[in-house]
């Protein structure tokens, strides 16, 4: 699309004069006070509108990336950068100032194509401020899933970890959360605010790693079917697992069984979604494991 440069004088931070790259179709022909037939630059003077609520910007994250646009340049005074090297004296983009008077030129790029306006060229007498940082939804989504306090879960296993309790060779093991609850299963959901925006955040078990002690891993996905002794020798429907060894020969003669939580936290808020991905909370137990002997007579 071919477009055609705008300068516009407007007074911010300083006597400032901007810039801009705008669609030739996009608005009616401007009276220009002062045009470059050579650059075919326009210049036109208006008056600044009032300033725009405070901006967030959008950052990264494991998972999906949050959507959104950057950080639209007049928002924000630091997102400018001194020209190198400032443009000769004359230049439209001094706005008939004189160089040796003092200022500079900044420039400030929009990569958005739906925006009608690309870059952005202001004159300042000193350098933009530096903007206090503003957390952005991503930033406010863990700030609302460090407040839920999530936690591993509370292993239950068959055979039980304690004293006297052994299991066999061949025997169906289950495995399951014991006691769930909001912070170890979920779900649960915690809102955080700053900058005028507010995010909820909602956290759900995906899945728990089973490290069985043996060499074997075990992903049950959910907080799995607790045993009680009337399933007998079945094996559980969604979280089990089967010794082929004994656990003699292991520290303390028993496997440790080591549970690990997954975590997935999807956030809505200043009309951004997202998703955070939590692993790592961990709990573990020991469990022993013999092998059964028959004893023949004659």
């Amino acid at each position: 699309m071919r477009r055609r440069q705008l300068s516009v004088v407007l007074g911010f931070l300083a006597v400032a004069s901007w810039t801009v790259l705008v669609p030739a179709a996009a608005r009616a022909e401007p009276e220009c006070q002062y045009f470059d037939p050579q650059k075919g630059i326009c210049t036109i003077m208006v008056e600044k509108p009032a300033a725009p609520a405070p901006p967030v910007r959008i950052g990264n994250e494991r998972g999906p990336a949050d959507p959104g646009p950057d950080l639209p340049c007049w928002q924000d005074p630091s997102a400018y950068t001194r020209l190198d090297p400032q443009p000769v004296a004359g230049d439209p983009l001094w706005d008939g100032r004189d160089p040796a008077d003092g200022g500079a030129i900044y420039h400030c790029h929009i990569p958005d194509p739906e925006s009608l306006i690309s870059n952005i060229f202001i004159w300042l007498a000193e350098p933009p401020a530096a903007v206090a940082p503003v957390p952005s939804p991503r930033e406010l989504a863990q700030t609302a899933t460090d407040s839920m306090g999530l936690e591993a879960i509370q292993i239950g296993i068959v055979p039980e970890p304690r004293a006297g309790s052994l299991g066999l060779v061949g025997m169906p093991v289950w495995m399951w959360a014991a006691e769930p609850g909001p912070s170890t299963v979920g779900p649960i959901s915690a809102s955080a605010s700053a900058g005028g925006i507010t995010v909820t955040a909602t956290a759900r078990l995906n899945s728990v790693t089973w490290d069985m002690g043996d060499g074997n891993t075990v992903v049950c996905h959910g907080a799995g079917t607790a045993y009680h002794a009337s399933y007998g020798r079945q094996q559980s429907p969604d979280c089990g697992h089967v010794y082929t060894t004994s656990s003699a020969g292991e520290p303390g003669d028993k496997f440790t069984v080591t549970a690990t939580s997954d975590w997935v936290i999807t956030w809505e808020g200043a009309g951004q979604t997202g998703t955070i991905r939590m692993d790592g909370l961990s709990q573990s137990v020991q469990v022993a494991v013999g092998e059964a002997q028959v004893l023949v007579t004659s």
